[in-house]
């Protein structure tokens, strides 16, 4: 079942997180007619080598354009107008950067993936339940009903000064015509009575001035407690969850709600700014003793222009993290003089401020780095696909200064992981005759200057973000806090289902907990220290534990994903439990672990039955990347074969635990079948004798371990003729024809 049809089974909740990540950069469209071709090309690869990135994109096009083809065949008019408008974006928006494309598909794919881990979680984290509080969702329904209550308000404020101006103007036709009478006239009865009806005016108007001067402090008293309490707290929990997604946690969405409500807002303060105005303009045309608008409309206007100035100023928001487009899963990692991109936006959403703001990058302020690249953009509605007033710098790169001395300060192998530095934003908004200076930050990013640096920096990024929710506390490492072990390891399996697509499960979590604890403890109020996490080594061992649990990452990533991803992969298990687990299986049957004593290796442990029937089990030598990346992980399962004493070599390998065949388990991803292969010529090729890459461990007697395997070392003519002599053709033939298909 491919990815994409997986997604479409998911409940409602899953799906509303998938379709927040679809947009006209890439439409969901091109993603579900398109579904099994894009699933099978490397996107991540083409994210980082711009001629493979420009072959994909062209070949996006024509599975667009055979699309077309087909649906004007069905006479489909709206799938036709959907598709010719993303073969335009394809074409305009990416030709000149066919790597944005391959950088946008990569992540949707990753994040699919997350999701589908997420979904098959049985139990959510304290983190993740935190996020998804009742509470929190009641506060964001209120605050969106008390914005449109208050937009409501003053629109009807509009009308009430509407009437109070029209009521003005009759009190001002009727005095005029009045004062125009001569004098004899002025005494007439009549006239007496019309300046009666002229003062019943005046106390009119004089008590419609009072109540839309009241009705104005209504409101904006209204939205002074909306922004001091819920407002500002929605804001601050929208940060907190980019936080928690920048570190593989569920994906944040609310960006949008908040920029309706601040947009609202603003347009409602403007409103009552207009109001005002108008107050004062009916001010210079009639006044009185006792009129409340020269007593309380100063005051108001300064109250309307202190939160217009609150407002805009929460409203400058940092909306995509500083992140290389190298390293997605990364973001707040950045390399000197490697490009890094970050997407800002104004959540006041007003036509007249499009490309009116201009926008400064900066980098910290001790000189130490600066940036290099565009740091000056104007933020605009056209570049985003919601049409948000936004602005992303793609072209930034920071660079670190030389010293007085000539040299550079801390550039090199040695610069800090701990050290933290900001990525800083400025502007200013002129509008409607005020002048509004904003600012905002970047989280606290780490520079490195050499990739062998980004683990050690990532595991600072995570620390970091796990354990406080202040946006610039660039002293942290100088005292970090300990961090709860429960969250902690809900955060580590955020790791391997953003990184890598499947999450981690209560039983490989608990031995994660064993290894860094050294003990069985409770999840709940354990702390764990920084130290024991990424500066302590592991005891007997010369790594720390999070360069032991990178190296899995890594290895997993570039050699075991597919097997990973189905789960056929047990992992993190300690010998002890892995007896524990096969001693009563089927003899044959075996696991898949990751090795505790080397990084990035991974064995597999059979339970075999002796004679005299007692279990004993056998583990093979880890294979590393280096020997993954001579022959495939699922062809060494199929293929390994084991010498005990001078027996006949077999395979020991027949059921995954606790009881799937093995074919059944890793037949799809063996590189070559059976009946796909061509016998290989009896000469060899340019008159070599033929070697073939067969797994063989040789088990003595008095061993229970294989002895290190010289399993991917071409065989000698007289091994292969003993091997030909004791195994099937078929398995030979396939053994042979993978290696010379890899050749």
């Amino acid at each position: 079942m491919s990815q994409w049809s997986q997604v479409q089974q998911l409940e409602i909740k899953f799906l509303e997180q998938v379709d927040q990540f679809y947009d006209d950069n890439f439409p969901m469209e091109i993603r579900h007619l398109l579904a099994q071709w894009i699933e099978s090309q490397d996107w991540e690869a083409a994210a980082n080598n711009e001629a493979m990135a420009m072959i994909l994109l062209q070949n996006l096009i024509i599975q667009v354009d055979e699309q077309l083809d087909r649906v004007s065949q069905e006479k489909n008019l709206l799938l036709i107008h959907n598709l010719k408008r993303v073969r335009k974006l394809l074409q305009g928006k990416y030709h000149g950067n066919p790597m944005h494309i391959a950088v946008i598909i990569s992540n949707c794919l990753r994040e699919e993936r997350r999701i589908l881990a997420a979904a098959s979680m049985p139990v959510q984290g304290p983190l993740e339940k935190s996020l998804q509080n009742s509470v929190v969702s009641e506060r964001q329904r209120n605050v969106e009903h008390k914005v449109s209550a208050i937009k409501n308000s003053a629109q009807m404020t509009d009308q009430d000064v509407k009437y109070l101006e029209d009521l003005q103007e009759e009190f001002d036709f009727r005095y005029k015509t009045i004062q125009s009478l001569e004098q004899n006239d002025k005494n007439s009865a009549l006239i007496k009575q019309e300046m009666l009806a002229l003062q019943a005016m005046l106390n009119t108007l004089d008590y419609k001035r009072k109540e839309v001067l009241s009705k104005i402090g209504r409101v904006i008293h209204e939205i002074d407690m909306l922004m001091s309490n819920m407002l500002t707290e929605e804001l601050l929990d929208w940060k907190r969850r980019q936080q928690i997604a920048c570190i593989g946690g569920p994906l944040h969405g609310g960006l949008d709600q908040l920029q309706n409500c601040f947009t609202l807002l603003a347009e409602s303060l403007f409103q009552v700014r207009r109001q005002l105005e108008k107050l004062d303009e009916l001010l210079t045309r009639l006044t009185y003793d006792g009129d409340p608008i020269p007593v309380q409309r100063p005051q108001l206007l300064e109250k309307v222009n202190f939160l217009l100035y609150n407002l805009f100023r929460n409203s400058f928001v940092v909306e995509r993290q500083p992140c290389m487009p190298t390293h997605p899963q990364r973001p707040m990692v950045l390399k000197t003089l490697i490009q890094f991109t970050v997407k800002l936006r104004l959540l006041i959403k007003l036509p007249e401020l499009n490309y009116q703001i201009r926008v400064k990058a900066t980098i910290d302020n001790n000189r130490r780095f600066v940036l290099c690249g565009t740091h000056v953009k104007a933020m605009n509605m056209d570049e985003s696909a919601n049409g948000s007033l936004s602005v992303e710098f793609r072209h930034l790169q920071p660079k670190e200064m030389k010293t007085s001395a000539g040299s550079k300060g801390n550039e090199g192998p040695h610069m800090v992981t701990e050290e933290l530095h900001s990525i800083s934003f400025e502007t200013q908004v002129c509008l409607y005759g005020l002048t509004i200076n904003l600012e905002t930050s970047s989280l606290p990013v780490v520079m490195i200057s050499n990739v062998s640096q980004l683990p050690n920096a990532w595991a600072s990024i995570i620390w970091y973000n796990l354990s406080t929710n202040d946006p610039q506390n660039l002293s942290f490492f100088n005292n970090p806090p300990a961090a709860t072990l429960s969250q902690l390891l809900e955060v580590l399996s955020w790791q391997f289902s953003s990184y890598v697509g499947r999450g981690l499960n209560s039983e490989q979590l608990n031995m994660l907990a064993e290894k860094l604890t050294g003990q069985q403890v409770s999840y709940n109020d354990y702390q764990l220290s920084w130290a024991k996490f990424c500066k302590e080594h592991l005891p007997g061992k010369s790594f720390t534990f999070w360069v032991w649990l990178e190296a899995i990452l890594d290895l997993i990533k570039k050699h075991i994903l597919p097997l990973w991803i189905d789960g056929y992969i047990m992992g993190f298990v300690s010998k002890e439990k892995e007896r524990i687990l096969l001693k009563d299986k089927t003899p044959g049957t075996f696991l898949l672990r990751f090795s505790e004593s080397n990084l990035g290796g991974i064995t597999f442990t059979w339970v075999d039955q002796l004679e005299n029937g007692d279990v004993t089990f056998h583990s093979v030598e880890p294979y590393n990347k280096g020997r993954l990346s001579a022959l495939p992980f699922a062809d060494i399962l199929r293929d390994y074969k084991v010498i005990m004493a001078d027996n006949v070599p077999e395979n020991p390998l027949k059921y995954l635990y606790p009881d799937i065949p093995k074919d059944k388990a890793f037949g799809k991803h063996y590189s070559c079948q059976p009946n796909e292969v061509s016998k290989p010529s009896d000469g060899g090729g340019k008159g070599y004798v033929p070697s073939v890459f067969i797994p063989v461990s040789k088990i003595l007697n008095d061993s229970t371990e294989p002895h290190s395997p010289s399993d991917l070392l071409p065989m000698s003519p007289s091994v292969y003729a003993v091997l030909r002599e004791h195994l099937s053709p078929t398995a030979i033939e396939t053994a042979v024809s993978c290696k010379l298909s890899h050749s």
